[in-house]
């Protein structure tokens, strides 16, 4: 179809331009809403800069800080541990760490030949070493302060150094089993460094160093903030350094001559408990040999005695062994105690009995004897003291067990402490009346012997046993530790009876190598099976040797024990254990000034006038 031809002869109209004021109100509009748009933005902005320049100021600033600073932890000095006479037995010295950044060292070569005598590290070595790119090379671990100084002096380019200590032993292993070790990081490890941990490390301190996010220390940039390390309390110990010496000599030197595996001796004042030596060897080429359970060991053997080396663990507390004979203490004093035997008693010993269908004999045959009390004790007959065991029954015997300390950890809460283990009524064998009096029923550890021997030294009282006396902070100030609590266990009368026939073991009996010249000697020998380990037998030809006793018997001061285990080919404790003692023990009364005492009154008021002119606290 065709277009409109009304349309088509209509006239066309032309729009007619706006004029300026038309267009002025849309024109205001548009600058309005962009003013606002622009006042908007502007407020935005401004309150986005007053948030951050004001309301957000401090945060950012510590955001920004914390880009420059870097801090670093201050180790506190650990404390020392000295003998009682305050010779240094381990102590931390102040050193430092020298760490290299090499992306600061321009000449490497320049700088490892005049670094190299301070660092002690060869030229050859050094220069890799400051050339390795890295950012952080670890020179010297302990480097002394003296160097260090001269280092910091000559601010040596890329070179920075850290606090560190290290742990210094001037007695090489000496009392190593019971001082311990720390380990690579300076915490404590094993023995007395670990029991005493916390107070012996004190507190870290911590400082704040200005430096590039790249670790480039910034100038005029020292430390901007410092809390101080406060250094570890020391310990003041009860050894005495020289007494341990000769008791470890002592002791090594046996274990060498008799080819023991390991071996265990403590010297004890019998008044106050403290533990003036304490020794726990082991016999490296005769442990490996003997095909016996390895037992670790601290450092390298004595050079003093090749093959002799520190266990790593306090043996004395730690490991438990079946005592023998020097139980026998367990039957005569409730013998005793319980009014059932005096020592001049006699008693028809055979050379064995039969028990439940077991045979039981003495040490070696002999025909029928008619012996006192104090003779069996002295000659250590077992079946002899079966018969006293036998009137004092089965409960007696196990209340005076734990009545003398047996089957309780000691007051020294030492790492790794055993209880020891102890036959009950419920476990009760027929054979046990004769098994547990002459120690091969309960396992004891060989302090435990020790303490039930001391409490008959002093008369009757058990004193509990320590080893740290004093506590000696950073200024040098010692405070004493509270001594352990002690209790009566035996009568005055009982211990000084038992005392009286312990002599005589010494005197006439199996005790007769314990003897010193110008003392009287109270004590006792034993000989004891080793069991095998998670059965019920025993090892063929393994046996422990002990002898354990205290002088002067009249007015006893100092008490110890010995014991050897596995000794080849002569087993018995009167020959392997009773000379240790007298030469442990010889030194030791000679060490302080104790009188002799060649028996009777004057002895003992040699002995009391001593006791008043000397304490060995």
């Amino acid at each position: 179809m065709g277009a409109d031809p009304r349309r088509r002869n209509a006239p066309l109209r032309h729009k007619r331009p706006s004029t300026f004021n038309e267009q002025r109100p849309r024109l205001n509009r548009r600058v309005r809403a962009l003013s606002i748009g622009i006042a908007t933005m502007l407020v935005i902005l401004g309150f986005r800069a007053f948030q951050i320049q004001v309301l957000q100021s401090p945060h950012l600033q510590r955001i920004a800080a914390a880009q420059l600073r870097q801090t670093i932890t201050v180790p506190a000095l650990r404390g020392g541990i000295y003998d009682r006479n305050g010779a240094v037995l381990a102590l931390s010295v102040p050193t430092k760490m020298v760490i290299a950044d090499n992306f600061q060292i321009t000449d490497p070569v320049g700088e490892a030949a005049a670094l190299s005598p301070l660092v002690g590290i060869p030229v050859s070595t050094l220069e890799p070493m400051l050339q390795r790119h890295s950012g952080y090379v670890v020179l010297r671990t302990h480097l002394p302060t003296g160097p260090a100084a001269t280092i910091a002096r000559d601010n040596f380019p890329g070179i920075t150094m850290v606090d560190t200590s290290q742990r210094v032993v001037p007695n090489g292993s000496l009392a190593n089993s019971v001082i311990g070790l720390v380990n690579a990081q300076g915490v404590g490890a094993a023995g007395l460094e670990y029991q005493y941990q916390k107070s012996l490390a004190g507190s870290t301190g911590i400082e704040t160093l200005l430096e590039t996010p790249f670790g480039v220390q910034l100038p005029q940039g020292g430390v901007v903030h410092q809390r101080a390390s406060v250094p570890g309390t020391g310990l003041e110990l009860t050894l005495d350094e020289p007494l341990q010496y000769v008791t470890e000599q002592a002791l090594g030197a046996q274990m060498l001559a008799k080819n023991a595996v390991s071996g265990e001796a403590i010297v004890m004042d019998t008044r106050t408990g403290q533990i003036l030596a304490m020794a726990n060897l082991v016999n490296t080429k005769t442990a490996k040999s003997a095909g016996a359970v390895p037992v670790p060991i601290i450092g390298n053997p004595d050079p003093s005695l090749k093959g002799i080396a520190q266990a790593q663990n306090n043996l004395s507390v730690t490991q438990t062994y079946l005592p023998g004979s020097v139980f026998k203490l367990v039957t005569f004093s409730a013998a005793l105690q319980a009014g059932l035997v005096s020592p001049k008693q006699v008693f028809s010993v055979p050379d064995y009995v039969a028990v439940d269908g077991h045979t039981f004999h003495d040490a070696e045959p002999h025909p029928l004897q008619h012996l006192s009390a104090t003779q069996i004790l002295s000659q250590s007959s077992n079946i002899g003291t079966y018969e006293i065991a036998n009137s004092v029954g089965e409960s007696r015997l196990l209340a005076q067990v734990q009545q003398l300390g047996f089957g309780q950890a000691t007051a020294l809460h030492f790492p790794g402490e055993s209880g020891g283990l102890l036959m009950n009524a419920a476990g009760w064998s027929p054979t046990d009346i004769v098994d547990l009096p002459i120690g091969q029923v309960d396992a004891t550890t060989v302090l435990q012997v020790l303490d039930a021997y001391n409490a008959v030294a002093n008369n009757g009282i058990f004193t509990q046993p320590s080893l740290v006396r004093s506590t000696v902070s950073a200024n040098g100030t010692i405070s004493k530790v509270n001594a352990g609590v002690s209790h009566r266990v035996l009568t005055p009368n009982v211990a000084q009876t038992i005392t009286a026939m312990l002599e005589e073991v010494v005197a006439s009996g199996t005790g007769t190598k314990a003897a010193i010249p110008g003392y009287l000697i109270a004590g006792k020998t034993g000989t004891s099976q080793i069991p095998t380990p998670g059965k019920a037998s025993f090892i063929t030809g393994a046996y422990d040797a002990s002898f354990v006793g205290f002088a002067p018997a009249n007015h006893p001061v100092l008490s110890a024990i010995v014991v050897l285990q596995r000794p080849t080919p002569d087993i018995f404790g009167a020959t392997n254990a009773a000379p240790v003692f007298s030469k442990i023990m010889k030194y030791a009364l000679h060490r302080y000034g104790i009188p002799t005492s060649p028996g009777g009154s004057g002895a003992q008021t040699n002995a009391a006038r001593f006791n008043a002119a000397q304490d060995l606290t």
